[in-house]
């Protein structure tokens, strides 16, 4: 049997070094071993955020990471604007719903991204916001909202803080927290972090600690003030999992090695051949260029089911990629390029694309995509090689 191309946005591959490093032998949670891995891992975190800030690690899934943003930010009754651009926003708003918070939707077109006047606009008609949840890339349709923007706009023109869902971005786009204004960033292990999934990613800003502290809203497992003085102490509130802490400490560090301007340049080059490829198929793109995410490319094809196409692609050539969600479940296809990903993997995963085109559609579409994904490639290394001449 072949190896599956697993090239959904997320969980994605793991590197065998960060699959090496998770074999190790157990520890003990509270030993001095585990005390140590903590604090090795803390000075690899920030820059991935962007941040000068300590990152919260938490057992849990990337919802999770959405929930203890939103209990530590805001409590029953306050007014919150969540922009809902897919299927993560909308996940955004139902938990600050099911916490009872007064819950503002600013929604937007799925495929298309928030816009930051009509953000302004809503915030100058709704004085009363206090915190503004944002998703940067929405990984249900591969949009790249432009979160720098949004959150001038929310600094600008109200006093709200700015919570945002970095899931699918951090690691794999640049995340600048700190420079950006972003209050809280969260993000998931099992997507450009390259681990499986289990880890939930928190950093906090010297703004919303103050605000945390005096937040009453219950909260019990996800109340971050237990997470900041575990972590003084190179620790965790409860029992952490300690072979991700492992695996965690090798992915970040693979980061390191390659360098973050780097592995930035080669998410937006994964991006580009992955829709150059698409385009010379024939194969519509639900995000226009300007706001297409680096790490997720979402595809509508116009004359034949996307359902099927996936079907064909993973039972054929062994080619796993996601369908689409909510109302876009039977209508698109989303093509993960992130974490431990290459563009070589890229020129594999078009190849078998093609091949299962021509199965599906009798169209001899061999090398076309290929073809325009190489061309990309090879400018990408043309201008890497005059810049470091």
């Amino acid at each position: 049997m072949f190896s599956q191309q697993l090239r959904i946005p997320g969980p994605t591959p793991v590197p065998p070094r960060v699959q090496r490093a998770m074999n190790h032998d157990m520890v003990g949670h509270r030993d001095e071993e585990t005390k140590q891995l903590i604090h090795s891992i803390q000075p690899l975190l920030p820059p991935i955020f962007g941040t000068k800030q300590d990152v919260i690690i938490i057992e849990s899934s990337g919802t999770g990471a959405l929930e203890t943003a939103a209990v530590n930010m805001a409590s029953a009754g306050d007014e919150v604007l969540v922009a809902v651009t897919g299927a993560f926003g909308d996940r955004f708003a139902a938990i600050c719903e099911a916490h009872q918070f007064k819950t503002h939707r600013l929604n937007t077109t799925w495929g298309e991204a928030c816009s930051p006047d009509e953000l302004k606009t809503y915030l100058l008609g709704h004085p009363n916001i206090q915190v503004v949840f944002l998703t940067f890339c929405e990984t249900s349709t591969g949009v790249l909202n432009p979160v720098k923007e949004l959150a001038k706009v929310v600094h600008e023109f109200s006093d709200a803080y700015v919570v945002v869902d970095g899931v699918s971005s951090v690691g794999g786009t640049e995340s600048n927290m700190d420079e950006w204004g972003i209050d809280v960033l969260v993000t998931g292990s099992q997507k450009a972090l390259m681990l499986p999934p289990g880890l939930a990613f928190v950093a906090v800003s010297e703004r919303a600690w103050k605000r945390i502290e005096n937040n009453s809203h219950p909260r019990f497992y996800f109340d971050l003030s237990s997470y900041k003085k575990a972590l003084g102490e190179d620790s965790t509130p409860f029992t952490p999992a300690v072979s991700l802490l492992f695996g965690l400490k090798e992915s970040v560090t693979l980061i390191a090695e390659e360098g973050l301007e780097n592995v930035y340049a080669r998410h937006r080059v994964m991006r580009d051949m992955t829709r150059k490829a698409c385009k010379a198929l024939g194969l519509p793109l639900l995000a226009a260029d300007e706001f297409a995410s680096p790490t997720i490319t979402a595809v509508k094809p116009e004359h034949f089911s996307a359902k099927q196409l996936k079907t064909l692609l993973k039972e054929n050539v062994n080619l796993n990629v996601a369908g689409g969600q909510g109302h876009l479940a039977d209508e698109i296809i989303r093509i993960g390029h992130m974490g431990y990903c290459s563009p070589n993997d890229v020129l594999l995963c078009i190849g078998l694309l093609e091949t299962g085109l021509s199965k599906l559609t009798g169209a001899d579409t061999f090398g076309i995509g290929t073809k325009e994904a190489e061309k990309e490639y090879f400018r990408f290394i043309s201008q890497n090689k005059e810049e470091n001449a």
